[in-house]
């Protein structure tokens, strides 16, 4: 008699749950196939790890091949030790933190002066010449200002290079701010969208209640527009700190030459060419140093997270 209640308990159960799945495996499938995706292109690379711990050899693959020396660190210690690691990590340092302490600033005084533009048709023209040079490739873009700096033919190369005897493109000192100022043209207005859309809500009571008690524009930009961003600038900050050794290397890769080397290579550069350019490509050094910047990612996010939860409240957890 148990048995068959038991029987008839576990009947009923599965039922319902097909009844359940029947009612939803539209959601399911919805959910499946990103889920799908993030594995086999997210989680299933994550394997190559590995290479960085290994003394690779092609004919073995990556799981036979043996171990790296050091207890699998030798990778590592080899990039810390090379020669170049000190320069690498100064010239990404200082164009990360440069572009950083820059780019966000700029597009919120972007953002704060387009909304506070009367006129629709001058807002719009604005909001569309800055957005355009985002959506320019990075070849591209940079062959623009190659254009524009050249020191024989370009606008402002030419002058500099005649007047004050100053070669934008082949000054060492001159390439951050190059990167750093080209890289706000570009993405300026891209970038404050996201503040724009930040300041549409703010109450407008509270713009209505400061104009009454006499506020001018720009206490009303400091005493209301600034705190209702400032959780949106926090979180953008925090995300940037995660990206801090990860500099994109295609345009710094394509503005490179041999005059501004000195403060053009960086972790992303040097690790492309160990890995792609080199004559002899080496795999699981290259490996490391992607771990390695990984890792520091992940750490200064955990931080600045850490730091703006205790100081203001407004990190992710």
């Amino acid at each position: 008699m148990l048995n068959s209640n038991k029987a008839n308990v576990t009947i009923q159960k599965k039922g319902s749950f097909l009844k359940y799945f029947s009612a939803h495996w539209q959601l399911y499938l919805m959910i499946a196939l990103p889920l799908i995706v993030l594995i086999t292109f997210a989680y299933g690379p994550m394997y190559g790890v590995i290479l960085a711990f290994k003394n690779y050899k092609v004919t073995l693959g990556i799981w036979d091949s043996p171990w790296a020396d050091n207890y699998g660190f030798n990778n590592f210690i080899r990039f810390f030790k090379n020669y170049n690691f000190k320069e690498c990590l100064r010239n990404t340092l200082v164009v990360s933190i440069y572009s950083m302490v820059v780019s966000i600033p700029c597009s919120i005084f972007l953002a704060l002066s387009l909304n506070y533009a009367k006129n629709i048709v001058f807002k719009k023209a604005v909001q569309l010449v800055t957005y355009c040079p985002y959506f320019i490739s990075t070849i591209v873009f940079v062959g623009i200002i190659n254009l524009i700096m050249d020191n024989r033919t370009g606008v402002i190369g030419s002058v500099l290079y005649n007047h004050f005897g100053i070669n934008v493109l082949g000054s060492a000192g001159l390439f951050p701010s190059l990167y750093v100022w080209s890289g706000v043209w570009q993405g300026i207005g891209f970038s404050a969208i996201i503040y724009i859309a930040a300041l549409a809500g703010v109450d407008m009571e509270q713009h209505e209640a400061a104009i009454i008690d006499g506020a001018t524009l720009l206490q009303r930009i400091r005493f209301v527009d600034i705190p209702a961003i400032i959780p949106t600038v926090v979180i953008m900050m925090i995300l940037n700190m995660g990206s801090l050794l990860n500099v994109g290397y295609e345009k710094v890769l394509a503005m490179q030459n041999q005059n501004n080397l000195a403060m053009s290579e960086i972790i992303t550069t040097y690790s492309y060419k160990v890995s792609l350019v080199s004559t002899f490509p080496d795999y699981p050094y290259s490996t490391a140093i992607g771990l390695f910047q990984s890792l520091v990612g992940l750490i200064l996010i955990l931080a600045a997270n850490k730091i703006a939860n205790k100081v203001s409240g407004n990190g992710f957890m």
